[in-house]
């Protein structure tokens, strides 16, 4: 019984090891210095969550959240929301089908939705410490309407970066 338990004491104490992720913009997979040229950018347009976006990617907004409750997302998010969290979304319009990075300046969970379907990013990554950008995914998206989600936000506003694929 004692060893069994031990085990499994030490192994939570290792989780939060195994779990956090890098710190510093040189730990991102790939380069991010476009992206993260654009999150940065002052005086970012700030767009109501539920909007169409303005133009075609590339694009970045200061995308304003509402309380989860109020969000009115398209599609529950993949994710379970915490309460006392904010969440919105942007519609992308018909873009050009191919390879997008979708990156976010703060912790969220992103859901990326075409013809009612969940996308799964064919990449991800995410560190801490990196001013200006804190996740990036990469999408391969058909030619279409394409609406981007953003969820399990802290604060009301969010960077939102939507680039075609330099790859």
């Amino acid at each position: 019984m004692r060893k069994p338990l031990a085990l499994a004491i030490l192994m939570l104490g290792l989780a939060p090891a195994y779990a956090a992720e890098p710190a510093g913009c040189e730990h991102f997979k790939w380069p991010v210095t476009r992206e993260r040229a654009l999150l940065t950018t002052p005086d970012l347009p700030t767009l109501k969550s539920g909007v169409d976006a303005p133009t075609l990617p590339p694009l970045a907004v200061t995308l304003s959240l509402p309380p989860v409750a109020d969000a009115g997302l398209p599609k529950p998010s993949e994710r379970t929301q915490k309460p006392g969290t904010f969440a919105g979304y942007l519609r992308l319009g018909q873009i050009p089908g191919g390879i997008y990075t979708v990156s976010v300046s703060d912790s969220a969970w992103v859901d990326v939705i075409q013809d009612g379907n969940y996308l799964k990013p064919t990449e991800f990554s995410g560190v801490t410490g990196c001013n200006g950008i804190r996740r990036t995914m990469k999408f391969s998206l058909a030619a279409g309407s394409t609406t981007v989600q953003i969820s399990g936000v802290a604060a009301n506003a969010i960077k939102l970066a939507v680039v075609p694929s330099s790859d």
